[in-house]
Order: C-alpha cells, then structure tokens, then sequence
C-alpha cells in the first residue's frame, strides 16, 4: 500500500442541517443556486435554501437533467462567466452535483468544455461548490469525480479534478421522505456497486479497505433486506450515510480499482437512458462471470464476509448469483431491455462506442477488451 489520501469536504450531517449553509457561505460571495426540476421546490428544500440565504446575494440555475448534459451546464457557464460567480451550491443528487462540477471548472476555461471530459484539459482552478444533497447514491457530495453526457454525439464521460472537490456537503436524511421508491433502490444499487468497483479486484491484503468495504456491503444489503421499513428516519440516515463512504476515496486507497461496469453501464445510459444504477446491475453480474478467474478470491471473500456463505468450490459462482439475487429483491432487472433495436445491433453500438472512446482494456486487469465486452453484452442484453 502506497498512497496519498485526503479528503477536504465538511460532512453537515443531520436533520435541519441546511440552515447552517448560512454561515457555511461567507454573506461576501456572490452564489449561484444550482438544481434540477421542481422537485426542490415540492418538497421544501427550496424554501429552507430561501431562508438560508436571505442575506447573501444569490441567483439560480434550473432544469439539470438527470444525466447532466454539456449542452445545459454551459448555460450554467455563461452565466457564471457573465454574472462574476464566485460560489456555487448545488442542490440536489449526483446529477446536479456532477454538473455542478462541470461548470465550476468550465468557468475557468476559455475553450470547449468537452475538453475537459476527452482530457484535452485538465482543470486546477474551479469556482468553489457546496452540496445540498437530496438524492444519496452517488457520494458526488464529497468527492472529486464528475460524469457529463454530451446530448449532440451521445457521449456520456467521466473526469475528476481535486478543484472541484465540494467544500462542504450537508446531508439532512429528512429530504429523502418524498423521493420516489425508484430513486431509494437505485441509491442502494449504486452505492453497492460503487463498492464493489473497489473491493472485487484483486486479493492485497489491505485489512482496512477490505474490512470497510465488507461493512459498507452488509450495511446496504441490511438495507435492502429492510426495505419494507424504509420510512423512518434512521433506514433513511443509514442509506444517505453509506451511500457517502462508498465512494468518499477511502476504501480505494491504496488498493486497485475495476470501473468496467461503469464504461460499459455509461453507454447503456447514454444510448437508451437507462437510470445510471439500473446500468449498473444490468453489466455487473455478467461481467464477474466473464472474469470469474481474475476474481475469484475476492468473490469467495466477499461470499463469507457479506453473504455468509459455506465455503464450496463454487463459491464463487454461488457469490455472483447472490449479487444478482440482491438486484432481483429489488426489483432491478440484470438484462437490458430497454434497446429499441435488435440485440446485435444494441451490442455493436455499445462496443463502438467503447472503441471510440479508447476504452479497450478495462478492468484492474485491463483483461475486457472488446471481445470480452462483447461476451459481456451477449448475457446482458436481452
């Protein structure tokens, strides 16, 4: 293990905790209010942000997509270029969040802000940004990752910048009560997947990483094995709060990450609007199948320490088809059905794109190149 791990982001924590964004922005900055849809405004997190801010001098931005397009957050830009913005706040879930990010640091760029998701350039400088967080899933709140869907070309892309780390994330569980049932499963899915992505790669020994990312997993499968109890305040805490740690950089210090299942998931997204977390679960199981080998001791540890399962020389099979029997309890598909073309059509565009995008050899392995992709798809897609 060799690293180098901080993370800068205050956690406000708890219920009524968006008030203290009053003294959590200085009344100098001049900050613009980023959201999505209404929904903010239905559920009241809107007004509290009103209250919060009555002695800062504030604007808004709306109408974020739930996979946050360049075409809409460079009218963010230009209005933060044009209005001398020197603060954001980014009201909502990863969506937001994530193209929050990207405007921040857009801000500061005087060229295509798609730059910065090809890697033609890599931002240092970015307006700084708070988080209200409304949707826990993503644990964009306190990291430095962004994921931004070009709408013209259908590109969906990752980036991830120190300068665009919030400066503060507050997490108030109250405004999960009037989130559709969707959007609660999909942060369980996402978060558990976001774990996974940092744990079933390869066996190093890292007690801590490996200790934190058994409980992460045992906490959202508690989660999802309670979900019939999910209304009351501290199911709502545990999941917001898990959703976090999941992808906060902890339990990736160190230790070798796979992020395949989220290439291939971003195109499912990017070509058929797939909800991001239901991707996820449609690439996930059949990728570990496609890897078993490179995996295998990870998937038997994950099969004891989470699953409690007996040891067998098939363990780590039966451990996989418990990951996709958590998804199935949920409700969640592991096929893709939403293509609205044939399945050999769907699987060429997905393995096109990914050429495209030079993403040949992924896994910690870099083992998924486009004809295990393609193995891949054919037990995906349905």
């Amino acid at each position: 293990m060799k690293f180098s791990y901080q993370n800068s982001t205050q956690i406000l924590f708890g219920q009524g905790q968006i008030s203290s964004i009053t003294q959590a922005i200085d009344t100098s900055k001049k900050v613009l209010v980023i959201y999505g849809g209404g929904s903010v405004k239905k559920n009241g997190v809107y007004q509290q942000v009103e209250k919060a801010l009555e002695n800062h001098n504030w604007l808004e931005f709306s109408g974020v997509e739930a996979n946050p397009t360049k075409e809409t957050m460079d009218k963010a830009v230009a209005i933060i270029k044009q209005q001398s913005v020197d603060f954001i706040l980014a009201v909502g879930g990863g969506s937001v969040i994530d193209g929050a990010k990207y405007a921040a640091a857009a801000a500061h760029y005087d060229g295509d802000g798609w730059d910065i998701l090809t890697g033609n350039y890599k931002p240092e400088v970015a307006t700084p940004i708070g988080v209200i967080l409304t949707i826990p899933a993503t644990g964009s709140e306190s990291n430095i990752n962004s994921v931004i869907t070009k709408a013209e070309t259908q590109q969906k892309l990752p980036f991830a910048a120190a300068c665009v780390q919030p400066l503060f994330a507050v997490m108030d569980p109250d405004v999960m009560k009037t989130l559709p049932e969707k959007q609660l499963v999909n942060g369980i899915v996402d978060a558990w997947v976001h774990v996974c992505e940092q744990y079933i790669t390869k066996a190093s020994g890292a007690l801590v990483q490996d200790g934190y990312s058994e409980a992460l997993l045992r906490a959202l499968k508690t989660l999802g094995d309670t979900y019939a109890q999910r209304d009351n305040d501290l199911w709502r805490a545990n999941l917001m709060w898990t959703a976090n740690q999941a992808l906060n950089g902890l339990i990736a210090a160190g230790v070798e990450q796979d992020w395949a299942t989220h290439m291939i998931g971003h195109e499912l997204t990017a070509l058929w609007h797939v909800d991001h977390a239901r991707s996820l679960a449609i690439v996930q199981p059949a990728l570990l199948r496609n890897q078993i080998e490179h995996k295998r001791a990870k998937l038997e540890q994950m099969g004891r320490n989470v699953f409690a399962l007996q040891e067998s020389s098939d363990l780590a099979e039966r451990t996989i088809d418990a990951i996709e029997g958590f998804y199935n309890q949920l409700g969640v598909a592991t096929k893709l059905t939403e293509h609205n073309v044939s399945k050999q059509q769907a699987i060429d565009l997905v393995i096109e794109r990914l050429e495209g995008h030079g993403m040949i050899a992924l896994t910690e392995n870099q083992t998924v190149t486009p004809v295990e992709a393609r193995q891949i798809l054919e037990n995906a897609v349905a």
